[in-house]
C-alpha cells in the first residue's frame, strides 16, 4: 500500500500533539522497558534522596528540551531520510523523558513547571538551525549530544553511590545519546564554529541552574563533593 505523504496540516497537528504529550504530567507510556525495573531500590536518607531527585529533575528537563530540539529540526528537514532519523531519535528521547519522570515519582519529586517554556525555546532553536540546511542541523545535533554525554558523565560521579536505579537510567540514556551523535556525524554533520559551541554550553548551564540544581547543592553539599 502506498504511504500517504503528510500535509502541512498533518505536520502541524502532529507537532501540537507531541508538544502536549511532552509537557504534560504524566508524559505517557514509554515504548521500551524501564531500565531500572530489575534494579533494587536502595535505602536513601532524606538528603541523598533530595539530591538524587534534583539531578534527575535536571535530566528530565533536558529531555523536554531534547524533544523540542528534535521536533524543530524534523519540521524543517529537507531530506526525508534526515527527517526520519530525527523522528527516530525523538522517539528514543521520549522514552528517556518518561523514564526520568518515573524515577522522579519514585524519589517523591515532580517535573519542573517550566517545561512548556523550555520545549518552545528548544523547538525554535532546532527549527532556526535546521533552516540553515540539513548539514548544519545535523551538526547542531552532534554537538548537542556530545555535550549531553559530558553532562551525564558528570552526574555519574554526583549521584549517591548506592542509587543504582537512577544510575541504570542514566547509563542507558548516555549510551543512546552517544549513538544519536554518531548517527548525526555519519549522516554528514557539519562542524559548528567554536563560538556557537560555547554559546550552547552557556545556555545549558543557565537551564541547569534554572531547574533548581543549585537549590539542592546547599542542602546536600556533602554528597556533591
Amino acid at each position: 500500500m502506498e504511504q500517504r505523504s503528510l500535509t502541512p496540516l498533518d505536520r502541524l497537528l502532529a507537532g501540537v500533539n507531541n508538544a502536549l504529550r511532552t509537557v504534560s504530567t504524566p508524559a505517557g507510556r514509554p515504548a521500551r522497558p524501564y531500565p531500572a525495573a530489575d534494579v533494587d531500590e536502595s535505602e536513601l536518607d532524606d538528603r541523598k534522596r533530595a539530591h538524587a531527585a534534583g539531578l534527575m529533575r535536571v535530566n528530565h528537563s533536558g529531555e523536554v528540551a531534547a524533544q523540542g530540539l528534535y521536533q524543530g529540526h524534523a519540521a524543517v528537514a529537507r531530506d526525508p531520510s534526515i527527517e526520519a532519523q530525527m523522528q527516530r531519535a525523538a522517539n528514543e528521547e521520549f522514552d528517556h523523558l518518561a523514564w526520568c519522570e518515573e524515577r522522579l515519582a519514585e524519589l517523591g519529586e515532580s517535573p519542573s513547571r517550566l517545561s512548556p517554556l523550555w520545549y518552545a525555546g528548544a523547538f525554535a532553536i532546532g527549527a532556526a538551525s535546521g533552516a540553515l540546511g540539513d548539514r548544519w542541523s545535523l551538526g547542531f545535533i552532534a554537538e548537542t549530544e556530545k555535550q549531553v554525554c559530558e553532562h551525564l558523565e558528570s552526574h555519574f560521579d554526583r549521584l549517591p553511590p548506592e542509587d543504582d536505579r537512577s544510575r541504570a537510567i542514566l547509563e542507558r540514556m548516555h549510551e543512546e545519546e552517544a549513538e544519536h551523535g554518531e548517527n548525526a556525524i555519519e549522516a554528514g554533520a557539519a562542524e559548528l564554529p567554536e563560538p556557537v559551541k560555547d554559546l550552547m554550553k552557556l545556555t545549558a548551564r543557565i537551564m541547569t541552574r534554572t531547574y533548581g540544581e543549585q537549590s539542592f547543592k546547599k542542602e546536600n553539599a556533602k554528597f556533591i563533593t
